[in-house]
């Protein structure tokens, strides 16, 4: 009789299709789809190499060899000499070294000025808040080149630390506002109230409670940072206020441009400039795709 009741009741309805749940994939194949995988290979395959120069490099980097000097690339010298005559392939992957410690040295510098400063506002009252943004504001008129090319000088012969303190302090003001924001929204969440009536600290509110909250959305702006400060550390070697030559980078190995340009040597730019370009670019896409993931509200890993 049961399933007699229930063939009574016919569904009617233009185009009626029954509804069936959809179940997530969690094939690896989907689980992969929408990564940067290409970006993520060639930046592995890149640090790879930085990391075991000393079994790439196939010459000294820091020998002259004053019987090749400027010699195109060929079977000894793959990617050439300069016109000191140092081998180009070998300064490749011993520069790459210093770039990308320099760019991450400037990120965790800006990431960890920018978060304390923006939970600091984002805490304060509305006095306080408002004369500390005026602070980042005030950073931001002034061109950013300018306020390094100043404190570059000030700071007399650069290093590796220097340099990378210099862009890290100078590079710090978006993310400190986008901080603030955040934690000006989740600030008055009743775990974060219950964890002041508990007698929690500033420091303990802002690693349990805060960070965790906008550590997602702030992802872009850290890891898009390290190329920003590989491309900034590259500019001044340019300018000659960056790494000494002896010290080998790309940006220092870009600095001989001028020379190579008159002496008609493109291989002294090109190759630094295409491992440089590369890899920020590999940077740039994985940042994007962090941003991606925190627009649609779904898991990174």
């Amino acid at each position: 009789m049961a399933g007699e009741g229930r063939e009574q009741f016919v569904i009617v309805g233009v185009n009626y299709k029954t509804h069936t749940p959809e179940r997530k994939n969690s094939s690896l194949g989907q689980r992969l789809k929408g990564k940067p995988l290409v970006s993520i290979v060639i930046l592995t395959i890149i640090i790879l190499g930085c990391v075991f120069a000393d079994h790439v490099r196939n010459h000294d980097p820091t020998s002259f060899y004053l019987n090749n000097l400027s010699k195109a690339p060929d079977a000894e010298f793959y990617f050439g000499t300069d016109s000191l005559g140092r081998d180009i392939f070998s300064m490749i992957w011993y520069g790459g070294r210093v770039s990308i410690i320099i760019g991450l040295l400037s990120m965790v510098i800006s990431t960890v000025i920018g978060v304390v400063y923006g939970c600091i506002s984002g805490n304060a009252n509305s006095q306080i808040d408002a004369v500390m943004m005026r602070v980042p504001e005030l950073i931001n008129s002034i061109p950013i080149l300018l306020l390094v090319l100043l404190l570059t000088s000030i700071m007399g012969t650069q290093n590796i630390f220097k340099t990378s303190f210099v862009i890290g302090v100078t590079g710090w003001c978006a993310l400190a506002r986008i901080v603030r924001s955040e934690v000006r929204q989740i600030r008055s969440s009743e775990y974060v109230l219950a964890s002041r009536c508990m007698g929690g600290s500033f420091l303990h509110i802002m690693r349990k409670h805060l960070i965790p909250n906008f550590v997602s959305t702030i992802m872009f702006v850290v890891v898009s940072s390290i190329s920003s400060s590989m491309s900034m550390e590259s500019t001044l070697s340019f300018l000659g206020l960056g790494l000494p030559v002896d010290v080998i980078s790309w940006g220092s190995m870009l600095s001989l441009a001028n020379k190579a340009l008159l002496l008609n040597t493109w291989w002294v730019i090109i190759f630094p400039g295409v491992f440089l370009v590369i890899t920020m670019v590999c940077i740039t896409n994985i940042a994007y795709f962090f941003r991606k993931e925190t627009n649609k509200g779904e898991s990174i890993l």
